[in-house]
């Protein structure tokens, strides 16, 4: 069907210093970063992928500071080895690791005070069924 949104394209975020915050995601999280922000590339593949536009309320401290109106999960492929590298690098970490069937989690933030999800994925855990169900 046509007229519909496919995707997301971008995802676009405001930084006091967003030369500084380009070179801090591309160092420490190992993103390409070109003239416009960080790049990322995507490959369709036979396996079934997901991203998910999460709906919070405007109240929740998910998030962290309540100012904070946005926050990227991104898909990490070892959480264990990318630990290392964020001790090594000095970012801030909040919290420990947490297991669920569908994947571990860990909160960081950025230089700039952003809380970032980061998401190691296991399995084929978001099939046809869950992904239909509205909460």
């Amino acid at each position: 069907m046509a007229g519909k949104a496919t995707g997301i394209g971008g995802v676009f975020l405001k930084f006091k210093d967003p030369d500084g915050m380009k070179k801090w995601y591309s160092d420490v999280l190992s993103l390409d970063a070109n003239e416009y922000g960080i790049l990322f590339t995507y490959q369709p593949r036979e396996k079934k992928s997901f991203l998910q536009l999460g709906t919070f309320p405007d109240t929740s401290d998910y998030f962290g500071k309540i100012e904070q109106r946005c926050m990227i999960n991104f898909h990490v492929d070892s959480m264990s080895a990318l630990i290392e590298v964020l001790k090594e690098k000095g970012v801030k970490i909040l919290g420990e690791p947490q297991v669920y069937d569908y994947g571990t989690f860990l909160h960081i933030e950025d230089p700039e005070g952003n809380k970032i999800e980061l998401w190691e994925p296991v399995g084929d855990s978001f099939d046809d069924e869950k992904q239909n169900d509205v909460v």
